[in-house]
């Protein structure tokens, strides 16, 4: 189904169907009519010129043509020939399919959808059909600014209950409708009846979420064990037990019902989804998150959608966001912006600090004077390992770029991509394939030197709030963008594991976190690597942690959470991140940052619903 953007008014579209009209030209009249509708889909001419179209075709249906890229004008205006043509069940469905397509437009804001006799003229079967078909086009629930293009759907569901009370499907239906719609209690009403008249597993599910909404815990999971009574076998309803209990802090009882399911079938991917998932937040262990992203890849063919990788690692540091930088320099930075300018005439350092934090530090406030009264050891000016890749350079404690500019292509492209948050690592590398074509030259010049960030929303929000978090995004994206680089080299001789390893051992930078983030990135997509990046991040760890022992690591904290998103890491290496996150300053520095990142990528997250029934 496609959809133009309109270039005229509804009316104008509507003027030029009536000018076509008056000349016969009955093929321009419909196009403009279908242009009007998806303008104006309630206005009262709309319908009166389409009236007139109708009658002077004879009713002709092919004058709104379904296919794989009907336009959604004409799909709405062929439902509502359908319509008065006797066949309003037909016209739902396309109603419905137009809901579907932009469930923000009110397409059933209609009389006939909301007519009373229209549910007595529908077969109860069929309009069961329809109100499913609607549950199955929309968020669950659908956030209460969407709501009001939908309540002429709920206002059939009202219509026919009435016509047909004791109709079991009927009454499950209609309250699934309900309570995605935020009518609670009319969703435990309906749903009741329904199954007082004919129990069945549908019902007590459809029971169940419905006193779930409700928060009537207890209710919904003995509506959901009636369910499990009725059949067995539906291992879909285990998994729904499972979370709810889990929702309810009672993991030990939701893991033994995953645990009854996968006796019965180890492959069943909502037990399998919902398993790894609740293994996951009972000890913490990301092999149980790495199991799940191979269980998606080798299995692609699952029953429908399902988000508890996604909703596992959102909000958690690497799994699913970049992790707020830390340091003397980004808190001066924050505490100026929270301060709307710089209270301080000058910052004191003990020793110089990233590369990048002083540079998008002094970028961000102009005018701050950095006193850097010493150099700790050791040096973090220094690479700590010979490498290829020089990408600083340094007068005193002056840091400069040591390569040339990335090309505005490479520029607007990675403006266009980078973002703070992804639902998984796998996600993030699928999205950063966008970068794939640039050159090795642009992918390291990105690093040192980052674009603007862009005129959206977010990028705004990034450029007021924090400038800090957009440079790691530009350097995360450019380090995933570096994994896509030459693929077809084998992984251990490869151009991109080369230079990202060096990135990792150069000066003590930013840069160093975005590029261990793409090795453990890289671990999460191909088991056959994961043996070599477990070691790579022990071994950076490891010098983290003795560097520590003698001066402040402002990337230490980063570094442990990235050792403990790495698949088949040591024990030895977890602990040494679990101790390193232990330190009680950071440990409140993490808070304060995480608080923060909430209120910044608040306006872009969304907790996804239950699974659809």
């Amino acid at each position: 189904m496609s959809e133009e953007p309109p270039a005229l008014t509804a009316a104008e579209e509507l003027a030029l169907a009536r000018l076509a009209l008056d000349e016969g030209d009955l093929a321009h009249a419909a196009d403009h009519l279908a242009a009007a509708l998806v303008l104006a889909p309630t206005l009262p001419d709309t319908h009166e010129t389409l009236t007139r179209i109708a009658a002077a075709s004879g009713g002709d249906l092919d004058l709104f043509p379904l296919g794989q890229r009907a336009h959604v004008g004409a799909v709405v205006a062929r439902a509502h020939l359908l319509a008065a043509a006797g066949r309003p069940a037909e016209g739902l469905d396309l109603l419905v399919a137009a809901t579907g397509h932009a469930p923000g437009v009110d397409w059933a804001g209609v009389p006939w959808v909301t007519a009373p006799e229209l549910a007595q003229r529908l077969d109860p079967d069929r309009c069961a059909r329809i109100l499913m078909q609607v549950c199955a086009a929309v968020p669950d629930p659908v956030p209460r600014a969407g709501r009001a293009p939908l309540t002429p759907y709920l206002t059939l569901a009202r219509h026919a209950v009435a016509a047909h009370p004791r109709h079991a499907l009927l009454l499950g239906a209609a309250s699934a409708l309900a309570r995605r719609l935020g009518e609670v209690t009319l969703a435990v009403t309906w749903a009741s009846r329904g199954v007082r008249e004919a129990p069945s597993k549908l019902g007590e599910v459809w029971l169940g979420y419905a006193y779930r909404s409700a928060g009537r815990t207890r209710d919904a999971l003995a509506a959901l064990e009636r369910a499990v009574g009725h059949d067995p076998d539906d291992l879909a309803v285990y998994a729904d037990i499972a979370g709810t209990l889990a929702d309810h802090g009672r993991l030990d009882e939701a893991l033994g019902w995953i645990d009854r399911a996968l006796t019965r079938d180890p492959t069943f991917d909502c037990a399998v989804h919902t398993a790894h998932r609740l293994r996951f937040l009972r000890d913490g262990d990301v092999a149980h998150l790495v199991d799940l992203a191979d269980f998606t890849r080798d299995h692609p063919d699952d029953s429908h959608e399902h988000t508890d990788l996604a909703e596992s690692c959102r909000g958690r540091p690497w799994l699913g966001q970049v992790t707020p930088a830390t340091g003397a320099m980004v808190d001066a930075l924050r505490r100026a912006l929270a301060a709307d300018g710089f209270p301080d005439a000058a910052v004191r350092l003990d020793t110089v600090e990233p590369p990048s934090a002083m540079r998008t530090v002094a970028a961000a406030v102009p005018g701050l004077h950095v006193e850097v009264t010493g150099v700790a050891e050791p040096d973090p000016r220094e690479p700590r390992r010979d490498t290829g890749y020089r990408l600083w350079r340094y007068e005193g404690t002056t840091a400069a770029p040591a390569l040339p500019t990335p090309s505005p292509a490479a520029a607007e492209r990675v403006r266009h991509l980078a973002h703070p948050a992804w639902p998984h690592p796998p996600a993030a590398y699928d999205a950063a394939v966008g970068l794939a074509t640039l050159d090795l030259a642009d992918l390291l010049g990105l690093l040192v030197h980052p674009p603007d960030a862009p005129p959206t929303a977010l990028g705004r929000v990034l450029s007021g709030q924090d400038p800090s978090l957009w440079v790691r995004c530009v350097q995360v994206w450019a380090c995933l963008g570096l994994l896509h680089h030459r693929t077809d080299e084998p992984w251990a001789t490869s151009t991109r594991r080369r230079v990202l390893v060096e990135l990792i051992w150069g000066v003590e930078d930013w840069i160093t976190e975005a590029a261990l983030f793409a090795l453990v990135t890289a671990a999460w997509i191909d088991p056959t690597v994961r043996p070599d990046v477990a070691g790579l991040v022990a071994e950076r760890l490891a010098d983290v942690a003795a560097v520590a022992q003698g001066r402040a690591v402002p990337i230490a904290v980063s570094l442990a959470h990235l050792a403990l998103a790495t698949p088949a890491v040591d024990p030895d290496t977890t602990a040494l991140a679990h101790r390193l996150l232990a330190t009680p300053p950071g440990a409140r520095r993490g808070r304060r940052l995480t608080r923060a990142w909430r209120r910044l990528t608040a306006l872009v997250r969304r907790r996804p619903g239950p699974r659809p029934a």
